[in-house]
């Protein structure tokens, strides 16, 4: 068996290497300017570039805006940022949360999303699933969602969920059955895709201070209204959705 790199995987690397070069620093070093404005506003940019040349989706399918690429060339790609320590590996959410959207969502949905994410001009990056009073047991979060009408209605609190001042969509892990009405405990949660940009005062924001160049904050959801058509696949089986969106996002 040959494990040599193809010669059109090595001009891959090449042309990411010079990109790369291009647009960082000639002093970078790598961390230290997160979570600045300033530097996070040159950490969109570049995300954006590399969006425009199609890299950061290159795992996903055409029809959503990919590339359908190996897993080989997505590695390549990955290994270059990290041997660099480039900025903002998942800023438009394409890895760890498009994916859950992307294995669970309805075919509306995908369409809807999924090409803005790509393209790099809407930001899924925040992940609400982490509650104080939950641990690492998630299956004891209690914000909860209910069902009135065309829309359910959420309230409760997170905790250490990172870049939502820089987020304009979010993955919200809640539950829809109380724990104590459920036959297991992985039962009654649900997956929602929120929009922050029509949240207005229905959410609140209280940013942590905790370990330097990490960003997290505390969320209060106060009555958020989430639209019936923007949960993700379907009610009560979220644990699994969003387990198994997070294994795709790793390749």
């Amino acid at each position: 068996m040959d494990f040599r790199f193809t010669p059109e995987d090595e001009e891959f690397r090449q042309e990411v290497r010079e990109f790369i070069k291009q647009e960082l620093p000639p002093d970078w070093e790598g961390g230290g300017r997160y979570p600045e404005e300033d530097d996070w506003e040159f950490t969109v940019q570049i995300r954006k570039k590399m969006a425009d040349k199609g890299w950061l989706t290159m795992h996903w399918p055409e029809e959503y805006g990919g590339q359908a690429a190996s897993q080989i060339r997505s590695a390549i790609f990955s290994e270059e940022l990290t041997y660099n320590r480039t900025p903002g590996r998942d800023i438009f959410g394409v890895r760890m949360l498009g994916p859950t959207l992307m294995i669970h969502g309805s075919e509306e949905q995908k369409r809807r999303w999924l090409p803005d994410i790509a393209a790099g001009k809407t930001r899924l990056q925040a992940f609400a699933v982490t509650e104080p009073d939950a641990g690492s047991d998630t299956t004891k979060i209690s914000t909860f969602a209910e069902k009135k009408g065309d829309r359910y209605i959420v309230h409760g609190k997170k905790t250490f969920i990172s870049r939502v001042q820089h987020s304009e969509l979010m993955i919200l892990l809640a539950r829809t059955t109380r724990l104590g009405d459920v036959e297991k405990r992985t039962h009654g949660l649900s997956v929602f895709l929120v929009d922050l940009r029509d949240a207005g005062d229905q959410i609140r924001v209280s940013p942590l201070n905790t370990m330097i160049n990490h960003e997290t904050n505390e969320v209060f959801f106060d009555g958020l209204e989430v639209p019936a058509e923007n949960l993700i696949g379907e009610e009560g089986k979220g644990f699994y959705q969003i387990l198994s969106g997070l294994e795709l996002g790793r390749i």
